[in-house]
This record gives structure tokens, C-alpha cells and sequence, in this order.
């Protein structure tokens, strides 16, 4: 997505709800966690086929353009480009993406608190009010045996923060959108898929001798 506001007001935040449940219904993906910002959508989504979420965001991103031009008066687009995403390993990097996301507000200055943000999963996880849109993951619910044990363990782990390595990371595989996860993961991954899902170094790779260059 490029940077200009994709949401003008809470009509607009509504609207896109509405359409990722529909959408993610209709596909059959699951939405774990969610954030709405001024500017860019992060989304945790989970689908048994393949292809689904690449139907499913195709469908939400066309009808939600088209409404919203329609409502404000404009015209083109609001998406640079297809979305970004990454294959994550729910066994080691679920809890910590999810935390990822629920704490964009906060990194972006925008609240002081997670939950201070409206448009965000971390109600649900904290316990705070019930969430129509999410489907809990299975690391969530392991967290403890009753809504409360859960919600008291989340915060917890929310609160713990992403520290700087952590953040670097997530970053640079949605960035690059590369398989975010332990090794044994990343192989199973590039013998499935016969490509390389490893991180591209930062920067212009070096020329070899003979390349030519400005």
C-alpha cells in the first residue's frame, strides 16, 4: 500500500470490516488479528487453501476502492501495488506477530496504549469485548484454561514488548515477504515451494569482476 490515508473517518474503518469478514467468510480464511492504521492494514490470517487470502485481499481491495472513491469524490487507486504478505510458523511466531501488530498504534505514536486504539484485535485478546472478525488462534487459547487466565497472560505477553531484533526482523520478512520462522520451518518451506526463502541482504549487491556498473 502506498501512504496516503485509506481511512477518512469511521465510516470508511466500518466499511473495511465489513468487507474483510465478508470476504474472509466467502474464502473460508480465518483473521487471528487485525489493525486498522490511518494509512495501511495489518492483518494475521490463516486459510487451509490455496490461494484464499490472495482471493479473498483481491475481492476486499476492489470493492473497498471503488466504494471509497464513490463516497469522497475521487478517482485511481489507493494500493501501490498487490499487498505484502508472509508465510509465518504458528508454533514459534504467531504470539509474536500478533503482538506485532497490536502494538503498531502504540510505535506509531498514535496512543499511549494498545487498547486505547479502536480498530484493533487486542480488544478480544485482553478480554475487553467479544470480536465477530477474529477466529482466536490456538497459541491464543493455550495461553490458559479460562477467558480471564488468557486474557491476564496476553497482557503479559503484550506488555513484555518487541524488542529492536525482534522488530527488525518481522519487518524485513513482510518487507521482502519471505516465510517468517525457525530453520527446520524455512527448509520444509523451500522444498515445498523449490525457491529461497531466505532474507536478500540489505543494500546493492557487489559487482563481480568483469560487471559493469554507474
Amino acid at each position: 500500500m502506498n501512504r496516503c490515508a485509506i481511512f477518512l473517518d469511521d465510516d470508511d474503518r466500518h466499511h473495511y470490516r465489513r468487507l474483510l469478514r465478508e470476504a474472509c467468510t466467502r474464502h473460508a480464511v480465518l483473521v487471528h488479528a487485525y489493525v486498522l492504521m490511518d494509512n495501511h492494514v495489518h492483518l494475521l490470517l490463516h486459510a487451509e487453501q490455496a490461494g484464499a487470502v490472495s482471493r479473498a485481499m483481491r475481492a476486499i481491495g476492489q470493492a473497498y476502492v471503488q466504494a471509497f472513491n464513490q463516497r469522497h469524490g475521487r478517482i485511481g487507486t489507493l494500493w501501490q501495488g498487490r499487498y505484502k504478505s508472509s508465510l509465518v510458523d504458528s508454533e514459534a511466531y504467531a504470539l509474536r506477530v500478533i503482538r506485532y501488530i497490536e502494538l503498531n498504534p502504540v510505535r506509531a505514536a498514535m496512543v499511549d496504549a494498545p487498547e486505547a486504539h479502536r480498530w484493533s484485535s487486542v480488544h478480544m485478546h485482553l478480554g475487553l469485548r467479544q470480536d465477530a472478525l477474529l477466529t482466536p488462534h490456538v497459541l491464543y487459547l493455550s495461553l490458559g484454561d479460562t477467558p480471564a487466565a488468557r486474557a491476564h497472560a496476553y497482557r503479559a505477553w503484550l506488555m513484555s514488548g518487541t524488542d529492536d531484533e525482534e522488530l527488525t526482523r518481522i519487518r524485513a520478512h513482510i518487507a521482502q515477504e519471505k516465510a517468517l520462522g525457525n530453520p527446520r520451518f524455512q527448509t520444509m518451506l523451500e522444498k515445498t515451494l523449490n525457491r529461497s526463502v531466505d532474507l536478500k541482504p540489505r543494500g546493492r549487491p557487489a559487482l563481480s569482476k568483469g560487471d559493469g556498473g554507474n
